[in-house]
């Protein structure tokens, strides 16, 4: 088959794939199988030989990520009970002032709690959010909305352990450890430079008070938001069940649950000691890549080291502290919930990893490796442009990264490319233009008591800056590796 037959079938598959999930509904996991399997037979693979490489390619991608990603969000889940993110939050203010409040923030969403679903940590954090914005001054909602979009959005795809960015590394053979590294290298200026660039626009005439915030949203912020308590205008919460009205979880396919997570005032620990456990597990993986690739071996090294012990070591860790705080019943709780939302997570990474394999088994990386080098920049900005369409089409950051970087996966071995950069470039492109499309867009507009037009500038314009911020660090970091 020619390449140019190769390239247009590949580009027809995935424009169906966007048609069938914007346009008829269809599950966005059922979409991408579909989608694989008519590829590896319009490309003359064959029946036995295409269900073949789906399967192959799901289960590849389980083999590398399906323990980390569970390990990960039930570590979340544990932290999101025990009331963790209201008391870190909460402590942001006193510690780095109305000034830097918002950069603090918004890093510390995209880094250190990455192991905390996405629209658990947001509906946790907004209402803190909220009750520090008066003392920003006029443009303090702004302010606090911008900063949370551009944390919690490029945190999911930038940072380990975020959901996605596990996905990204498992699907293009990149060791966790490197992902860590690189991708804290990149996701630190991207929060940094981008909340600086929309403070400047937010300030200088991006910005209306009256028409970008709802009405009674500067009385509301006035009086402080008491920890948990439903902060008028926002999202209604189910006290009873924990359910956000309205809202489903970052993939769409079941109810998202979100506890208040009060601790036992007696024995409620230091929040050092409540975080303590994830993050030994990250510098353990840390400390793993750093060591290897200083040529330092040892048998208990490479052990401790693993991603998938020393996430199972924080997992252990975080569970005991809660146990400790929360009691055992609500750690269990809490466990379930992590079980069910990780189920959803996986099914999707899965499917987005047999649409990968098919594309490689297709011959796609011989097509593009004749167009691309490793000293050039052409292959990262492609990704990038990929995401970015996808996500403009589809509205999901992580199903848009995930098809991105395995269309251009087969490159990598072909010109010399490092995956890590397809990754974070993949990772940045999906970042493009969050719009009405996505769940965080209308929590953030709601949370925070900012009309429509007012979330297009902080969500929309905010993320979309940090996308190509994003490309730039990681065109600059191609530069060095």
């Amino acid at each position: 088959m020619e390449d140019w037959q190769i390239l247009s079938i590949t580009a027809v598959v995935i424009l169906a794939i966007v048609v069938m999930i914007v346009k008829f509904r269809i599950n966005p996991v059922v979409s991408l199988v579909i989608g694989a399997v008519a590829l590896g037979l319009a490309t003359g693979m064959g029946p036995a030989e295409t269900t073949e490489t789906a399967m192959k390619g799901f289960g590849d991608i389980m083999f590398e990520v399906g323990l980390l990603i569970a390990w990960g969000v039930l570590m979340g889940s544990i932290l999101n009970e025990t009331g963790a993110i209201r008391r870190l939050v909460d402590g942001l203010l006193k510690v780095f002032g109305a000034r830097g409040v918002p950069y603090a923030m918004g890093l510390t969403l995209g880094t250190v709690l990455q192991s905390i679903f996405l629209d658990v940590l947001l509906v946790m954090s907004a209402p803190l959010a909220k009750r520090i914005a008066p003392h920003l001054g006029k443009y303090g909602t702004a302010k606090m909305a911008t900063a949370m979009a551009i944390g919690l959005e490029c945190g999911i795809v930038l940072m380990v352990p975020g959901v996605a960015t596990l996905a990204l590394a498992g699907l293009l053979g990149v060791p966790l450890g490197k992902m860590l590294i690189f991708g804290l290298i990149v996701i630190v200026p991207t929060i940094i430079i981008s909340i600086a660039i929309m403070n400047f626009l937010l300030t200088h005439g991006l910005w209306k008070t009256d028409q970008d915030e709802q009405k009674d949203v500067q009385e509301e912020v006035a009086e402080p938001v008491a920890a948990g308590s439903k902060p008028s205008g926002s999202t209604a919460v189910n006290a009873s069940g924990g359910l956000v009205d309205g809202h489903g979880s970052r993939v769409g396919l079941l109810p998202h649950q979100v506890h208040e997570g009060t601790a036992r005032k007696d024995k409620e620990p230091n929040l050092v000691v409540l975080f303590a456990p994830m993050l030994l597990a990250l510098v353990l993986i840390a400390s793993g890549a750093i060591l290897e690739m200083a040529g330092v071996t040892h048998p208990v090294i490479e052990l401790l080291s693993s991603p998938v012990i020393a996430l199972l070591i924080g997992l252990l860790g975080t569970s005991f502290v809660a146990r400790m705080t929360i009691g055992r019943p609500r750690v269990e709780q809490a466990v379930v919930d992590g079980f069910r939302e990780s189920g959803q997570i996986l099914i999707l990474t899965g499917a987005g990893g047999a649409l990968a394999a098919v594309v490689a088994a297709s011959g796609m990386g011989e097509i593009l490796g004749k167009y691309f080098t490793a000293g050039s920049f052409a292959p990262l900005i492609t990704v990038w442009a990929i995401a970015a369409i996808l996500h403009v089409a589809v509205g999901s950051v992580s199903i848009s990264a995930i098809t991105a970087a395995g269309l251009l996966a087969p490159v990598a071995p072909q010109i010399g490319l490092d995956p890590v950069l397809i990754a974070l470039a993949a990772g940045a492109g999906s970042l493009f233009l969050v719009h009405v499309t996505s769940n965080t867009f209308w929590l953030l507009q709601s949370m925070l008591g900012q009309t429509t037009k007012g979330t297009l500038k902080s969500c929309s314009i905010g993320v979309s800056v940090a996308s190509v911020v994003a490309l730039g660090c990681t065109l600059i970091l191609g530069l060095f590796i």
